[in-house]
């Protein structure tokens, strides 16, 4: 593994860690004092009036904090910028994306994933390094905003996103059952699911990324239990992703799922914009994802209980700990560069940044931003998983390329194109083109 590349997994791992201390602590972050920038709002209060940013975010990501329509009136009648969205299909971001920052037609600000954007989006190249800015001397854990030992990116939370499987409490209690801890107890739970009329799983893989979340999480924790040093032998051309049988054997799992009839009827016409409304119908009950799913649907009937365990590709698996997600960036091409610098400015300041903790139930970042009382799920997950260390960094947190080709072969497995080793098999070749192409040592 490369100097660089150690960098991105210390600050990965140092994120996980300090959510568990802030969460742990019951809520409560320190109250250092608030610095004068973010703290006056002065340097959004002159200058840049009547201009327009742009802001680019995926589709299925309309539900971010930092894109809410009462946040972006507030700023402009604060500052008289307007912030426009540039609105990407969710499928299609990373290439979007790339294609508009090297014909520079490039946004003012990017919501994206730090891990992600190191690979997708070359980081060093196309954005601004944000180390002088003022509010990072606020932050409790800038290793969670940094990469190659800067800080690239922002967000109002250090918490990092869980992956499993999102369950409907009242129907497991409704139908008399418990959470499944190994994949054949989770066939029966689904087959029960479904004799009660009720879809078990809910695939939205129009959008590929979410047929990622199984394997995800699945691969990382086999490799955590059986050969901790594999990603790093992946990565260095040392071994296949297609050699590894326990990988083809965890994608058959979740297209057995599907093969079985618990799912969805067309899994490539649904996406995950439908999955707030599928769960708070009741129209399914399970489904492979991160509990922002479970914050999404909190937003609109804060009584539903959904939960969240570990993939049950096998028994004691580990929940899934993404790399924080939906950061802004702001591009060095950025037209209006210090007009996209003010909106983090006024998101920063004291009071917005703890209305929108407050709203979210974020574990906050800054010192001066106190972190609310967790809400049920979130606390459950810090006391099962978090607290007793029973968490793994999903594999985004271990790629050092682009994984967008990876989504689009688990469609096709989904449309019968190819089987679960032939998933790998393509993987393998362009994954060696892509990790050639970066230069990377042994390929």
């Amino acid at each position: 593994m490369n100097q660089k590349t150690k960098k991105i997994a210390a600050g990965l791992l140092g994120g996980l860690m300090a959510v568990s201390l802030a969460a742990c602590g019951g809520g409560n972050a320190s109250t250092g004092g608030s610095t004068a920038a973010g703290g006056s709002g002065s340097s959004s209060s002159s200058g840049g009036s009547g201009t327009t940013i742009e802001l680019a975010i995926s589709k299925s990501s309309q539900d971010s904090a930092f894109v809410q329509q009462d946040l972006l009136d507030a700023f402009e009648k604060e500052t008289g910028i307007k912030v426009n969205l540039q609105l990407l299909p969710a499928e299609q971001t990373a290439t979007v994306l790339q294609t508009k920052l090297a014909v520079d037609e490039t946004p003012d600000i990017v919501q994206y994933n730090l891990a992600s954007a190191t690979t997708d989006l070359n980081l060093e190249r196309n954005f601004e390094i944000l180390d002088d800015q003022p509010w990072v001397s606020r932050l409790e854990n800038k290793e969670v905003l940094s990469a190659y030992g800067h800080v690239y990116s922002f967000h109002v939370s250090q918490d990092t996103g869980m992956q499993g499987v999102v369950y409907n409490k009242e129907i497991f209690e409704e139908l008399g059952l418990s959470v499944p801890t190994n994949f054949e107890e989770f066939l029966a739970v689904c087959e029960k699911i479904k004799a009660a009329g009720i879809t078990p799983v809910f695939m939205p893989y129009k959008d590929n990324w979410a047929a990622n979340v199984w394997p995800a999480a699945a691969f990382a924790d086999y490799a955590d239990k059986n050969d901790p040093t594999l990603f790093e032998e992946i990565n260095s051309g040392k071994k296949k992703w297609a050699d590894v049988p326990a990988f083809a054997d965890i994608l058959q799992q979740q297209y057995e799922v599907y093969e079985k009839g618990y799912t969805n009827g067309d899994v490539l016409s649904d996406s995950y914009d439908m999955a707030v409304g599928k769960f708070l119908g009741k129209e399914v009950a399970l489904m492979f994802m991160g509990d922002w799913l479970i914050q999404n649907v909190a937003e609109n009937d804060p009584e539903m209980k959904l939960g969240l365990f570990p993939i049950p590709y096998t028994a004691d698996a580990k929940l899934g700990a993404s790399p924080l997600g939906g950061q802004l960036f702001i591009p060095k091409k950025a037209k209006h560069l210090n007009e996209a610098k003010k909106f983090l400015d006024y998101v920063v300041r004291k009071d917005v940044a703890q209305a929108i903790v407050d709203k979210q139930k974020y574990v906050s970042i800054f010192s001066d931003v106190t972190t609310p009382e967790l809400p049920e799920y979130k606390q459950e997950i810090v006391d099962n998983y978090i607290t007793p260390k029973k968490t793994i960094l999903t594999v985004d947190a271990h790629m050092l390329v682009d994984r967008s080709e990876l989504y689009r072969l688990l469609q096709d497995q989904f449309a019968g194109a190819i089987d679960a080793q032939g998933v790998l098999t393509a993987w393998d070749e362009k994954f060696a083109q892509l990790m050639k192409d970066k230069e990377i040592a042994g390929f």
